[in-house]
């Protein structure tokens, strides 16, 4: 019978799988006070997932922020064309706001860009951080938590029969019904792996245990172990369903900045995380804790190439995380700093990761 994790094309003996996200951040870089426009924004995009790819790296996401500072608003034209601008690595949606989007458009978008990548495509459904998108695409506040729940599920039952080869009958309070609805087109092999992106809330991975849909997680900043309730509480509901836990696979996301040396990471990454701050939420993240990055056990991946490999380690000793991927241009970061991330990602840090984290044939065996 296969996994949830081989169905998701996860394989022990490759280790643990590396990606990049992206939510289309433009703010000027706090360095120079400069910044790029949308257009250039765009085609940056496009250009890092390139390099990604070219770095070995396993999958390139990218979400959707409808507000100032943000260029990824439709972030599945973008995927479209970076599906047409490479060639093997996955691509996938960071999140997907699904509580102001229709799980049928959602799932029509998204299959056809499985079939131009030529099957590369996974989706991460997602609530809204920053409201300010339910007055501009005309959803009122109050049903925040209902219309993502409803729209969740009604997508990933839309991919259940879908394929499963069946119509679609469906009912609810936010959606006109489906009656024996069929959808068009399908995707490549008649089905989209889909996740569920939980910012940390432990009652947030509970409903995705319920669900049994495979989780990403974001844990920001702070102790990795500040984020361990949640993982423990996403397997219990699993477990509750039956369902054993290793069989499912999990990724853990935080914003990454790598630079030769551990000081000089540190002290060029502050600027671009106050202004990130700054910009999304008008609010600033202390500098006392972002200090605190400096530490093995803090999930922020700040640091030299040897930091990211103690932190990634550490973290797969806590978590068991099957992926990771990390925001590698929040607050303006340049291109230039962002091809250096990827590098030293490629050269440097995955090769040592995942050679600690690859299991072997007698591993699979003891588990």
């Amino acid at each position: 019978m296969t996994t949830m994790k081989e169905k998701f094309g996860f394989k022990p003996n490759e280790g643990l799988q590396f990606g990049l996200y992206s939510l289309g951040d433009y703010a000027p870089n706090p360095h120079t006070n400069q910044g790029v426009g949308e257009q250039k924004r765009v085609q940056e995009l496009i250009e890092t997932a390139q390099h990604a790819e070219q770095a070995g790296l396993d999958i390139f996401a990218l979400g959707e922020s409808h507000q100032e500072h943000f260029v990824s608003q439709a972030h599945a034209v973008i995927l479209g064309a970076i599906a047409q601008a490479t060639n093997k690595i996955k691509l996938s949606s960071s999140s997907t706001v699904v509580s102001t989007s229709d799980p049928v458009r959602i799932y029509e978008n998204f299959a056809t860009l499985d079939l131009i990548s030529d099957g590369r495509v996974e989706l991460v459904g997602g609530r809204a951080s920053r409201i300010g998108l339910f007055e501009l695409l005309g959803y009122e506040l109050r049903d925040y938590q209902e219309l993502f729940e409803e729209k969740f599920e009604l997508l990933n039952y839309i991919n259940q029969q879908v394929e499963k080869g069946e119509k679609i009958s469906w009912e609810g309070q936010f959606r006109h019904r489906l009656n024996q609805a069929e959808i068009f087109p399908k995707p490549k092999n008649h089905f989209i792996p889909i996740w569920r992106g939980v910012g940390g809330s432990p009652a947030s991975a509970v409903k995705a245990g319920r669900a049994g849909i495979p989780m990403v997680l974001t844990t920001l900043a702070g102790p990795a172990m500040a984020f361990y309730p949640a993982v423990e509480a996403y397997h219990e509901e699993l477990a509750n369903l039956g369902i054993d836990p290793t069989t499912y696979p999990l990724t853990t996301a935080s914003p990454m900045y790598i630079a030769p040396t551990g000081q000089e990471a540190l002290a060029e990454f502050y600027p671009h995380v106050k202004s990130s701050f700054l910009h999304s939420n008008g609010s600033i993240f202390p500098k006392q804790q972002f200090a605190q990055s400096r530490s093995v056990q803090d999930t922020m991946m700040a640091g030299s190439p040897e930091m990211i490999v103690d932190k990634l380690l550490y973290q797969y000793e806590v978590y068991g995380m099957d992926r990771y991927i990390g925001q590698i241009d929040m607050g303006g970061v340049p291109i230039d700093k962002i091809k250096r991330t990827i590098d030293l990602l490629g050269e440097k840090v995955i090769p040592e990761v995942k050679k600690y984290t690859k299991k072997t044939s007698v591993d699979q065996q003891l588990q």
